[in-house]
């Protein structure tokens, strides 16, 4: 009877979790090894992690950048999506490697990737038309 009534209590719990009370202990996130801007070229996978310390209710996103030495630049590579603890700023890996941090705690899943600021604009077009947003464009 006991397992029965602590399986009732789960399901509860875990039916939906943006507006269950379970999203005030726990934090969400986003888990890919290998997003390309757009998608993870594997599965998504979500993490998760205690939502009680100050310092601990960020979600990761990771940029990796490596330098063309031609024109001296970063170039984006890919990105890396986690529930690690975040700290954010700007490493560098390798010698031709650098990681950019970003760390988000406004919501669950908020760690989807859209905050690369370096996103190549369509060149003619208005508006938010960018080769890594996923929206339809719609041509007038």
């Amino acid at each position: 009877m006991f397992q029965l009534l602590l399986l009732g209590i789960f399901t509860v719990l875990f039916m939906n979790e943006k507006f269950s009370s379970l999203s005030l202990v726990f934090r969400f996130c986003n888990y890919c090894k290998d997003f390309n801007g757009m998608q993870c070229r594997r599965p998504m996978k979500q993490c998760w992690k205690f939502n009680l310390l100050l310092h601990n209710r960020s979600c990761t996103t990771d940029h990796f950048y490596f330098s063309d030495r031609v024109t001296g630049r970063h170039l984006y590579r890919y990105s890396a999506l986690s529930c690690r603890p975040c700290e954010e700023g700007v490493f560098q890996v390798f010698h031709d490697l650098v990681r950019e941090t970003y760390c988000c705690n406004h919501d669950n899943r908020c760690n989807d990737g859209s905050s690369l600021p370096e996103k190549s604009k369509i060149f003619g077009l208005e508006g938010k038309e960018s080769i890594y947003d996923t929206e339809q464009v719609s041509y007038k």
